[in-house]
């Protein structure tokens, strides 16, 4: 398996696309695919790419395995005819160098393609996706042009668990839980493999790790597109569905002792902005908060709405790894609403009472100060 190969852009108009131009000041989402070799992320893309789904994609491949590009090139129909046309990234593969050489495919693609409707990004087995979704989520020069929509993790059914579930030497995480965790969408492929129990076994594995996570079930990696795109995980417009998501968010128990969880708290009252940044720098920059073993707990993904003093409107915070960032939502506070604070953490070593006494001492000792 050849880590280092490069991935190729093929830009495509999918076939019976309509001829219209989007706005030059609509931004394009950027929804990124990741999964384990051999859970059906080519098999999706060859299904997305194929479908008369009216809609211009382009994607960005991270291809393995023996033989050149154009032997393992995703075949697009066009108007009927078969075409292949590659942009070869010269920069590293996208989980190693990613910022320079995905960037510069991105912008590519813009200038020699005009604008497209969505563009996917298919990652690597063992990537990060929490690194090549930050480049997207916080690149103020790409920011113009495109957001990120969301991350969709394939998984396995039959062998999903197993990866899941694999204990990693001190220190390491789980590539394939990670994964999970970082998902806004985690589709469950190859259900037709598997009996009920097995499946049922994945997806507690799979909700054990992200309890925000979507999940769909799938044969053959074929899914409604209206599932997979247009997700808006990480933007303001999210705001009201997350509302009700973060109502049903239960606190999970890792399957391992190192495993990775979810962890949600709500805390009533109004926060003060300086407050929340105060905390969640504590808890992803200088990893301040540790377990009962002190073991510092490791925070992956970071979701919630909170009640920020001064703003009439909810306010979504987001966070992967070390970045955050907060944005109001237009969802607004009704008159007689009880404020309060929901947050939905998603990492290892988590320990809810220790996160939310932090919470509320860090929130209630400044306040006095005001």
């Amino acid at each position: 398996m050849e880590d280092e190969e490069c991935p190729d852009l093929v830009p495509i108009d999918a076939g019976g696309a309509e001829e219209t131009e989007p706005s030059p000041s609509r931004k394009i989402p950027v929804t990124i695919i990741t999964g384990y070799l051999g859970a059906g992320k080519t098999t999706l893309l060859n299904y997305i790419l194929t479908e008369q789904h009216k809609k211009r994609i382009a994607v960005i491949l991270n291809e393995f395995g023996e033989g050149s590009a154009l032997e393992k090139s995703l075949a697009i129909s066009q108007g009927g005819e078969l075409y292949e046309e590659w942009l070869e990234l010269r920069n590293g593969c996208l989980c190693c160098s990613v910022k320079d050489s995905g960037v510069k495919a991105i912008e590519n693609l813009m200038q020699r393609r005009g604008k497209f409707d969505y563009i996917l990004l298919e990652t690597t087995g063992l990537a990060d996706p929490g690194a090549v979704a930050s480049m997207f989520w916080v690149d103020s020069e790409l920011g113009s042009d495109i957001y990120l929509d969301g991350i969709v993790s394939v998984v396995d059914a039959k062998h999903g668990l197993q990866h899941l579930t694999e204990e990693k030497p001190e220190g390491l995480v789980n590539e394939a839980a990670r994964q999970v965790a970082l998902a806004d969408l985690v589709i469950i492929n190859k259900t037709d493999l598997v009996s009920g129990e097995e499946l049922n076994k994945v997806r507690t594995s799979v909700r054990s790790i992200n309890g925000l996570v979507k999940i769909l079930e799938t044969q053959r990696s074929r899914v409604d597109l209206s599932n997979v795109l247009d997700l808006h995980a990480f933007d303001s417009l999210s705001g009201i569905s997350l509302q009700k998501k973060l109502e049903y968010v239960k606190t999970t128990h890792a399957h391992l002792d190192k495993g990775i969880i979810t962890v949600t708290f709500e805390v009533p009252g109004n926060i003060k902005e300086e407050n929340l940044n105060l905390f969640i720098q504590n808890l992803l920059w200088e990893k301040n908060l540790k377990d009962k073993t002190g073991r510092p707990m490791d925070v992956i993904r970071l979701k919630g709405l909170v009640s920020i003093q001064g703003k009439s409107h909810q306010v979504i915070v987001q966070g992967v790894h070390e970045l955050y960032d907060l944005e109001e939502t237009a969802v607004a506070w009704k008159e007689n609403e009880k404020r309060t604070n929901r947050l939905v953490l998603i990492g290892r070593n988590l320990e809810k009472e220790t996160i939310k006494e932090v919470f509320i001492a860090t929130v209630r000792e400044k306040q006095g100060n005001s």
